[in-house]
């Protein structure tokens, strides 16, 4: 089928995504590409830190409970839909003892593992310029309130 440069098809139908074959590499900038759906679920705040808390803690298991009391500010609903998709994505993995109530237990796979390096990259990469975005953004501030003037 025939694509725009945007993604859709001539006939203005619904974007098509479909999976990558193995070994093959996305494209970013075809607005079609599973890619950046993967890029939106890894790129928040509260999957780097999950990601953290379960390396930190490799191989051994964590606690759902645990989890949400080192990740300060996080919901139980945010931590859950965060965690099942680390586990729908193969970067996680999730037990369940069958007691009551149940106790859940989630540890990173291999690929998760591969996912810590990175992050941590840009975690310290944030924590090192983050004066510098701060004070950007208050000029941007001053700026905007000039010019309201």
């Amino acid at each position: 089928m025939e694509r725009r440069q945007d993604g859709t098809s001539p006939s203005g139908g619904e974007v098509e995504v479909t999976a990558l074959a193995d070994g093959a590499r996305g494209d970013l900038f075809d607005p079609a590409c599973p890619t950046r759906e993967l890029l939106d679920r890894l790129g928040t705040k509260w999957t780097s830190m999950a990601v953290k808390v379960l390396a930190e803690a490799a191989p051994q298991e964590v606690r759902f409970a645990e989890l949400r009391r080192r990740m300060p500010g996080v919901s139980q609903k945010m931590l859950s839909t965060t965690l099942q998709g680390l586990v729908k994505d193969g970067l996680a993995l999730r037990r369940v003892e069958p007691t009551v109530p149940p106790r859940v237990h989630y540890s990173l796979t291999p690929l998760g593992l591969s996912l810590e390096e990175p992050l941590a990259a840009l975690r310290a990469w944030a924590e090192e310029h983050m004066a510098e975005i701060d004070r950007a953004n208050e000029r941007a501030a001053t700026e905007r309130g000039m010019a309201e003037l």
